[in-house]
């Protein structure tokens, strides 16, 4: 039973704002055995003096697309799959490397790209997926150009689906293409819930989905123990999932102070994606973004740090999300520098840590640093809680990282 023992070390538990010195952590094949103020006894155990430094939970993304390979959903498609995995393999390294020890891919990922990283196959964070997205007929996930009138092209080769969504229509079908992904080991099931920017053709503000198909999806998944998260950018769109029963919003990006408070009393959760839009507002255009989709991400941007703002005051429990794509990858650490223009650091790693385990149904097993909870851990040169810049230094300021009780970076 491999064992390691960190000891002198300042712990951010995930939850608490008081960091106490002096602490000792032994981990004990891939779980944290225990968590004390006093000296622990392991005489078998690799020992690691974390010198003071701020020892606390791995990071967790809950908003990526492994497979988007690039800003253009069409050249995404046209260049295959072993296109799109070989940028997962890119971004899931960069990611792990960043300190993000967990990552939710919400629409994409799938069962063998999850077996490989179990297998150790390829390099990466602990994953979760959702499968293939729930999309209406020319809703958010259809991705044909108004002039395709079949499914017989690269972004619909099976009849009814591209890489990242499946087109359902009515109850019969919504129930049928949420049990298919369960059935291939999806985390929970995500919906289109209003019109979004990568898109041709749905307009951002545009509400999707009737009650009676988001109500059915929402009971499937109950039944599964699962979750519905929706993608909503308008105020209407993020009421009307919450109001027929979805438990996790994606984006809410142009939410209103009325409806983050109607969030925050139903408790539901949201997960804002800052980083993406920073990029694409200025990379978009040279990185071949279309021009459709950079209309309507700028009106997305101007409302994106008001809508956080507006959650803020509300008490809306928020989780961590990036949602980068292609090349963008490279900044998921971006979104810890956007979101301090709102919340304290504090607020920002609970976003990071134990909300996040909270919206994964990970609580006291994900995201906090206590006895019995996964041993993904980051070891911080510096204190995160007063200077949360230390996280957006692509990993360059930590000095250990570690992944189910294995050691992926250790220069103490």
């Amino acid at each position: 039973m491999a064992q390691v023992l960190f000891y002198n070390a300042r712990i951010f538990d995930g939850f608490n704002s008081d960091c106490p010195e002096g602490r000792s952590v032994l981990v004990e094949d891939g779980v944290i055995r225990d968590a004390s103020d006093k000296p622990i006894s392991a005489p078998n155990a690799q020992r690691i003096d974390v010198a003071g430094k701020t020892l606390m939970p791995g990071l967790i993304d809950l908003h990526i697309h492994a497979y988007f390979a690039d800003v253009n959903v069409a050249v995404v498609e046209n260049n295959g799959s072993a296109f799109r995995t070989a940028h997962a393999v890119r971004m899931l390294g960069h990611a792990l490397d960043c300190g993000f020890t967990t990552v939710r891919d919400i629409g994409g990922g799938d069962w063998s790209l999850s077996q490989a990283l179990r297998a150790g196959l390829i390099r990466g964070p602990r994953f979760f997926y959702a499968g293939k997205i729930l999309s209406m007929t020319g809703g958010h996930g259809d991705m044909r150009p108004v002039h395709v009138s079949t499914h017989d092209h690269a972004f619909c080769s099976c009849g009814n689906v591209n890489t990242f969504a499946v087109i359902a229509d009515g109850v019969d079908e919504c129930l049928k293409a949420a049990r298919a992904e369960l059935r291939r080991g999806a985390h929970c099931i995500k919906i289109m819930g209003s019109g979004g920017v990568a898109s041709p053709l749905d307009p951002i503000w545009m509400n999707q989905y009737r009650e009676d198909e988001i109500r059915a999806i929402v009971g499937e998944c109950a039944e599964r123990r699962s979750y519905v998260s929706s993608h909503c950018h308008p105020a209407g769109g993020v009421r009307r999932s919450v109001e027929f029963g979805v438990r996790v919003i994606e984006h809410g990006t142009l939410i209103d102070a009325d409806t983050a408070a109607f969030v925050a009393e139903r408790e539901a959760f949201v997960v804002p994606t800052m980083a993406v839009a920073f990029a694409l507002t200025e990379l978009g255009a040279k990185l071949g973004f279309p021009k459709e989709s950079q209309e309507k991400l700028a009106v997305a941007f101007e409302g994106a740090l008001r809508g956080l703002d507006h959650m803020r005051s509300a008490g809306v429990k928020m989780g961590f999300g990036t949602d980068l794509l292609g090349s963008t990858y490279n900044q998921q650490c971006r979104e810890f520098t956007i979101r301090s223009e709102v919340f304290s650091p504090i607020e920002i790693l609970r976003q990071a840590t134990s909300t996040a385990a909270q919206i994964l149904m990970q609580d006291g097993k994900l995201g906090c640093v206590a006895a019995d909870a996964f041993a993904d851990l980051i070891v911080v040169n510096g204190d995160p809680l007063t200077d949360i810049s230390l996280l957006a230094a692509d990993g360059r300021n930590l000095d250990l990282i570690m992944r189910n009780g294995e050691i992926i970076k250790n220069t103490l």
